[in-house]
């Protein structure tokens, strides 16, 4: 029996097995998910071929001293933001040998959430170390807080799918 709804599995196996037919390796720079997508990623039988690494910063300071996302950027922009996830991404990308990084910033409530930054607002982003950048901002809406952490979970892995490829 999986952790994880079978949807989420299902999609962890297809990048599990695409990784492993191209010999990529993943890292994974998570806040709101608080590494839920690396506990996917593990979660298949094979995973060690793929995952190297996982990154839980879920604090600005974690972002900056594990990620090396810039105060600059938290000041300006926000924890919840694109430039935050693609310095995330970036960063797990520089501090690990991965050929791949996905990186997630979000807010999953119930609180946190304000006019301009609702709860259900999450940055994802995704790159490959040859430079491909995917970048997408979710409105989730406020499906909950573990709702809107296994949607950003499916988002991720899709992601990944992609870069696969």
């Amino acid at each position: 029996m999986s952790l994880y709804p079978a949807d989420i599995e299902v999609a962890a196996a297809g990048v599990i097995a695409g990784f492993t037919a191209r010999k990529l390796t993943v890292a994974t720079a998570e806040s709101c998910t608080g590494g839920l997508i690396i506990g996917a990623l593990t979660e298949i039988a094979g995973s060690s071929a793929v995952v190297d690494r996982g990154f839980i910063t879920y604090s600005n300071q974690a972002k900056i001293d594990l990620l090396g996302v810039s105060a600059e950027t938290l000041a300006h922009h926000g924890a919840v933001s694109r430039p935050t996830a693609i310095e995330m991404v970036n960063g797990a990308l520089q501090r690990s040998r991965c050929d791949v990084a996905v990186a997630v910033t979000g807010i999953a409530g119930p609180g946190g959430g304000s006019d301009e930054k609702p709860v259900g607002l999450v940055h994802v982003a995704a790159r490959r170390h040859d430079g491909t950048v995917l970048h997408r901002e979710m409105c989730y809406g406020d499906l909950g807080r573990s709702g809107i952490r296994l949607a950003t979970v499916r988002t991720a892995l899709e992601m990944l799918g992609e870069l696969a490829r």
